[in-house]
């Protein structure tokens, strides 16, 4: 049971993949490959399929790497974005070269006349923008040293672009309002949810790196998440795209929001752990990930793996099943239930089958 609710927004169809009106909170990465080398960003977004990625982005620096989206989109699986920024005749290209969905970021694109022609040329070809507002590009959000008027600046550039294409009846909208700070996106996407009710794709931008990326942005979206805003997510990391991915399944696992298949729970150890428990966890995460039908599992496996036998079993006695560690072997357990002895060189062995079999 999810402890809050979901804010009620408009149902946004990305090719095939439906965001708003209650959908799961969609995952998406952005490639960090050349477009201009096709292939390359191919075989990057087949990677990012395998890890269950279901949007992708690519950046469209020049026309030549616009000319080059239909080919990819014709070698992969999943919903393809179009990031433009500068130069709307991009964007129109991407439209002709069937783009599943724009991006356009109005610190940048240009004037309003050039949005009024992507909006008449996107609902032509039934495809949604997403309006992309990023702190960086906002020269007067850097007018202000106070983090709400900051956030206001942000709802407010992207207001204006949303109002243009409404004077088109246009209403395929997705709406991202980033900053690098937390408190600054934070408070941009309640004023913004507080006004219109177009789906929200979250992210906080420019967060860093593999590790203190994954800290920055899961504290500042799970604060988001938890108030029920968002229904697309892309958690940005200076990293392959596919731990972008991996990282956001475990915050939605985390907020009862998606099923990534498998939950661990394992202890931080102590001096009462007798095996080798850091190495265990690692190792069955490694080889968990190559289960390829846990995700189609209708609740996430609860495992839990613990370093001793004083508190294991009743620390973890919600898991499905685990095992609890002694002096170079271990106790199983079942739904609260002892059932036997595991030697420790066992540990992944068992665990891994045992996971194995309930996915059967």
């Amino acid at each position: 049971m999810k402890f809050y609710k979901r804010t009620e927004t408009r149902k946004i169809n990305i090719g095939g993949v439906i965001i708003g009106g209650g959908a799961p909170v969609a995952i998406q990465s952005m490639t960090n490959t050349n477009s201009r080398d096709w292939k390359a960003t191919v075989r990057q977004i087949k990677q990012l399929e395998e890890t269950g990625c279901e949007i992708v982005r690519i950046s469209l620096p020049d026309m030549g790497s616009a000319c080059n989206l239909g080919k990819i989109k014709k070698n992969i699986k999943i919903p393809l974005v179009a990031d433009v920024h500068f130069d709307y005749r991009i964007a129109l290209e991407a439209i002709k070269q069937g783009a599943d969905k724009l991006r356009i970021n109005p610190g940048n694109i240009g004037s309003k006349d050039k949005i009024s022609i992507l909006a008449k040329e996107a609902k032509k070809a039934h495809i949604p923008i997403r309006i992309g507002v990023n702190a960086g590009s906002l020269k007067k959000v850097h007018n202000f040293s106070d983090n709400f008027l900051r956030a206001k600046v942000l709802s407010s550039a992207a207001m204006e672009h949303v109002k243009i294409l409404e004077k088109h009846s246009f209403q395929d909208i997705v709406v991202s309002l980033k900053a690098s700070n937390i408190d600054i996106t934070v408070k941009a996407y309640k004023i913004f949810a507080s006004k219109r009710n177009y789906p929200l794709h979250l992210g906080i931008t420019e967060a860093g790196s593999i590790f203190s990326g994954t800290i920055k942005s899961a504290a500042g979206l799970g604060i988001i998440l938890y108030d029920g805003i968002g229904d697309t997510i892309r958690i940005s990391l200076t990293a392959n795209p596919v731990e972008e991915v991996k990282t956001a399944y475990s915050l939605l696992q985390s907020m009862e929001l998606r099923n990534s298949g498998i939950e661990i729970v394992s202890c931080p150890t102590c001096s009462r752990c007798e095996v080798d428990l850091i190495k265990i966890v690692a190792e069955v995460e490694k080889k968990t990930s190559a289960i390829k039908n846990l995700k189609r599992l209708p609740k996430p496996v609860k495992v839990a793996l613990m370093g001793c036998i004083i508190n294991g079993p009743g620390e973890a006695k919600d898991a499905d099943f685990g095992i609890a560690g002694g002096k170079n072997t271990g106790i199983l357990f079942k739904n609260g239930r002892l059932i036997g002895n595991v030697n420790v060189d066992k540990w992944v062995e068992k665990i891994i089958s045992m996971i194995k079999d309930y996915c059967r």
